[in-house]
């Protein structure tokens, strides 16, 4: 571990206090690889900053008492931030996962408004350690990105009024939503996996490994540049797949075949095709299948062996047998499943995120 101003012992104790929530100094001994008297040298240098503080006492089968130990005061919290096109949500948490805030606006010009009144609450938890901001655009490394996506990015932030000097990282929405089915969705129980999110847009988070695969600028999982269409006698479009399969092209072939009804939204369609109505469902049917082409595509090059289905259409379980089949046809066995997270997987995702450059943040600083 690299240097902190805590010292290394310490951090490793601070880190691990932080994953557990709260754990007497025995446990978090057996956890660091360290002796309990090194352990009580170091939860008293913690105490006495204020990263930790007692909670309580656990009595063992032997009649033993041993004090709990929990964050203290100066940990601080850290903020993540859902920023889409439509809709913004908040989540306000611990270094430990401990959640102290949440809220959601569909008015994306008055996200300020609410970070502010979040970060007021949160001030009484201490310093506010990191700030991880969830955008649509690819996040690129220094010197990789497009200047015009990096424009959108930097609007974003700015747009939030978050305080001077705040530590603000940003991190793509798909690929927050794949960590976040990591720690804690369908993914948890598997090394590999894509999370492919179906929407108005479309995008794919590769995990390989139980680690996010980000791309050397950033873009890996950008399935909406793939080149479509690949016919002999038309030249692939940039951007022509997302086009395809975003949720507004969905829209337009179903009110030109159901002008009558006119479905205004995606929702809308799939509640027609659940009460049974026929081009309804053979719309579905077509879409199913051309999510399956793409899905088949992921894996044929990275071979997940399990692809999340998320996003406002993706998650849709009208979706997923059309899916399969394909997948089934086209590709090896890959098990394909809906996301139980929903909506809230991408503010979930950057949370983890957050908590994350939050101990790393204490860790440098002490």
């Amino acid at each position: 571990m690299a240097k902190s101003g805590i010292g290394d012992r310490a951090g490793e104790v601070f880190a691990a206090l932080a994953a557990a929530g709260q754990a007497t100094r025995p446990q978090l001994a057996v956890a660091c690889g360290l002796s309990k008297p090194t352990v009580s040298l170091v939860m008293a240098e913690l105490e006495a900053a204020g990263l930790a503080e007692r909670s309580g006492s656990w009595s063992g089968a032997t009649g033993r008492t041993a004090a709990v130990y929990r964050l203290g005061p100066r940990a601080g919290y850290v903020l993540a931030v859902d920023r889409g096109s439509t809709q913004v949500a908040l989540r306000a948490t611990t270094l430990a996962g401990e959640l102290l805030d949440e809220d959601q606006t569909t008015r994306p010009a008055s996200a300020d408004t609410m970070v502010k009144a979040v970060l007021r609450r949160g001030n009484a938890r201490g310093p506010l350690r990191a700030v991880v901001i969830a955008v649509s655009d690819v996040v690129s490394p220094p010197g990789r990105g497009e200047p015009a996506t990096m424009a959108r990015v930097r609007d974003v932030v700015a747009s939030l009024g978050l305080p001077e000097g705040a530590a603000v990282h940003t991190e793509n929405n798909v690929n927050c939503a794949a960590i976040a089915e990591l720690v804690e969705g369908a993914g948890k129980d598997h090394d590999s996996f894509v999370f492919l999110q179906v929407g108005v847009a479309i995008g794919a988070g590769v995990v390989l490994g139980r680690r996010l695969v980000r791309g050397a600028s950033g873009a890996a999982g950008e399935v909406a540049r793939l080149a479509y269409p690949w016919a002999d006698d038309r030249p692939p479009v940039r951007d022509a797949l997302e086009a395809r399969l975003g949720s507004r092209e969905l829209l337009r072939r179903a009110r030109a075949r159901r002008p009558d009804l006119a479905p205004k939204t995606a929702a809308a369609l799939f509640a027609l095709a659940e009460k049974g109505d026929a081009v309804a469902l053979e719309i579905v049917a077509e879409h199913a299948e051309a999510v399956g082409n793409l899905a088949a595509s992921i894996c044929a090059v990275v071979d997940p062996g399990l692809v999340v289905l998320g996003g406002g259409v993706g998650r849709n379980k009208l979706l997923r047998p059309g899916v399969v089949a394909t997948v089934e046809r086209l590709s090896w066995p890959t098990e394909v499943v809906v996301s139980e997270l929903g909506a809230r997987a991408t503010v979930l995702g950057a949370a983890h995120l957050a908590r994350e450059k939050g101990i790393h943040a204490v860790l440098a600083a002490g």
